[in-house]
């Protein structure tokens, strides 16, 4: 395994070749398919999709897109107890929001396995006819104990020949609901002594009394996964089957079924065709669903959608763009390898994707009041910027400067260390966009911490004019009037584990935990910014990108989280 850290070159370069590519490539040249390309997008409604999911979601839907084919959003609802529709509306709106759509020529391609829970039956007993699949009264530890190991061969069940029709009635009555939960299952009769233990007579069906969120109470038998997944792709005709790498042993399983079901005349030849690739292995983020759950009803973080979740209304809710998340996609490309992709590598997409549509602003995030002696009182001075420095036809935004100002507090100290421009006493900075100032000392209270620092200015030296050019300061700080300000709560958020691969090795994730992974300010911002609309996203100058909280932001109470700093500083000294 690697740690990748580089981003790729360009944003608008052309859409990358693939393994996955080629060999449908291969397949148009042959004319397998009629050059027809349909994919999947298949997920459990049992959690709220990560960031691993987006790696699918634009792999399926953009190779369909690419191809003038057609994605299916399909739901794989096949486990009642862990199922519901919270999780299908948030999964629906999550593929919307990264702007896919499984919609072609005015029909919709959205499906649920739980659709073909009668088709499912009926193949099964198919397969029990035709002697391959026996119910099995096992118990699961019998069948667990007698799967044999690497070494040796499984060992066949005592039931594994039962007749047609015993298997034919005991399945019956288990549909009926006559028998207790792991009485009896149904496996496929393949191979106990296969080198694949997937091949080791699977169950695919087993008995379940839970209530499902859309059949309700009329089944109490569900199909398993793999048998219900590579049925489920034959009757919507999807040609091409992408999947990560850990389904990779399980393609046999899925070509046998299809297989089988197309010798009884079930399905027409060409099936379709399982294809896998590398699963999304992201740094200092945890993607197991069981581990997110755990972080949410223990308290460790603010929801599924807490911005420094990896989930997909997680990264939303931080301010990251659709855009910026599919270019994360191509940069890291699809590859059968698995490697672990650094975060930098995430974040620096989104800041290329950022940085030329954010407009800019100033914030002072912990403030401190500098005040200039020697301007006049109620005096104030119309300063401006550009919107954008890369684009002038946006224009410039204006603010006033006076008397009082709001600083950053690190922008001050009485002892500087080598190498600190900033102020000082008898040290000269620029204020952005205004005067040459030179610090003269600073006010304390009665535990001697720094409440006010004082300056004067230079009132020939403001910023675009002559004089300017006659002041050589290497500090330059930015600011904000106190009486024009305005306030604002900001959330600084950061990574949310402090080791890059959490979990590694077995150990507590928890461990791994950054306490400094979420900060609440009480800043002030550049007038103009409190009237954001939520969703509406920022350059805080010098501070990084910033968006108005989809949910807590109001205009005119403004609460904004921090999306990512203006360049890679973790781990990094200050």
């Amino acid at each position: 395994m690697n740690i990748e850290t580089k981003d790729a070159d360009r944003n608008d370069a052309p859409t990358a070749s693939n393994f996955i590519r080629n060999i449908i490539d291969d397949d148009n040249r042959s004319g397998k398919w009629g050059s027809r390309v349909e994919t999947r997008f298949p997920p459990e409604p049992n959690g709220y999709l990560h960031i691993g999911h987006a790696k699918s979601i634009c792999l399926n839907f953009g190779i369909a897109q690419s191809y003038g084919g057609v994605c299916h959003l399909r739901f794989d609802d096949t486990n009642p107890e862990k199922e519901s529709f919270e999780y299908v509306e948030s999964i629906v709106d999550a593929v919307k929001w990264l702007g896919f759509e499984w919609t072609k020529e005015n029909e919709e391609h959205l499906y649920f396995a739980s659709d073909y829970y009668d088709k499912l039956y009926e193949f099964a007993e198919l397969l029990i006819t035709r002697g391959k699949a026996y119910v099995d009264s096992q118990t699961a530890e019998e069948i667990r104990a007698n799967r044999g190991s690497a070494t040796e061969a499984g060992t066949p069940s005592r039931y594994r020949e039962r007749s047609v029709d015993e298997n034919l009635d005991l399945f019956r009555r288990m549909k009926a609901g006559e028998f207790k939960e792991g009485e009896h299952v149904l496996r496929a009769k393949i191979d106990m002594a296969s080198p694949n233990f997937n091949m080791r007579d699977p169950v695919i069906y087993r008995i379940r009394f839970a209530h499902h969120y859309r059949t309700g109470d009329t089944w109490c038998v569900y199909p398993m996964y793999d048998y219900t997944h590579c049925i489920s792709d034959a009757l919507e005709n999807i040609t091409h089957s992408l999947c990560t790498l850990e389904f990779e042993d399980h393609r046999p399983l899925y070509d046998w079924i299809l297989d089988e079901l197309a010798s009884a005349g079930i399905f027409t030849r060409p099936l379709p065709q399982q294809i896998e690739f590398s699963r999304l292995n992201l740094t200092y983020a945890i993607t197991s669903k069981r581990k997110l759950l755990q972080l949410v009803t223990e308290g460790h973080v603010d929801g599924w959608d807490d911005p420094r979740m990896p989930t997909i209304v997680g990264v939303r809710r931080r301010g990251f763009t659709p855009e910026g998340i599919k270019l994360f996609c191509e940069r890291i490309g699809i590859t059968k390898v698995d490697s672990w992709i650094d975060m930098s590598v995430f974040e620096g997409a989104l800041r290329d994707d950022l940085d030329d549509k954010a407009p800019r602003t100033a914030a002072v995030l912990d403030p401190l009041k500098l005040i200039i002696d020697n301007y006049p009182e109620g005096q104030s001075d119309e300063c401006s910027a550009p919107v954008h420095p890369h684009h002038p036809e946006r224009g410039n935004r204006t603010f006033p400067l006076t008397r009082e100002l709001w600083i950053e507090r690190d922008d001050f100290t009485e002892t500087p260390p080598k190498g600190y421009f900033r102020l000082f006493p008898g040290n000269k900075v620029r204020l952005r966009y205004g005067y040459v100032i030179e610090c003269t000392g600073a006010e304390k209270d009665e535990h001697g911490n720094v409440i006010a620092v004082h300056c004067n200015y230079f009132p020939d030296s403001r910023s675009g004019t002559e004089g300017a050019n006659n002041y050589k300061v290497k500090g330059n700080i930015h600011w904000l009037s106190v009486a024009h300000a305005k306030p604002a709560e900001v959330r600084v958020y950061d990574r949310l584990f402090r080791e890059p691969q959490p979990d590694a090795g077995g150990r507590d994730f928890l461990e791994a935990l950054n306490p400094d992974s979420k900060r609440v300010m009480n800043a002030y911002l550049e007038p103009g910014a409190e009237n954001a609309e939520p969703e509406q996203r920022f350059q805080f100058e010098r501070h990084g990108y910033f968006v108005a909280d989809r949910y807590d932001s109001k205009p005119g109470k403004p609460v904004f989280n921090r999306i990512v700093g203006l360049r890679d500083t973790w781990g990094k000294p200050a």
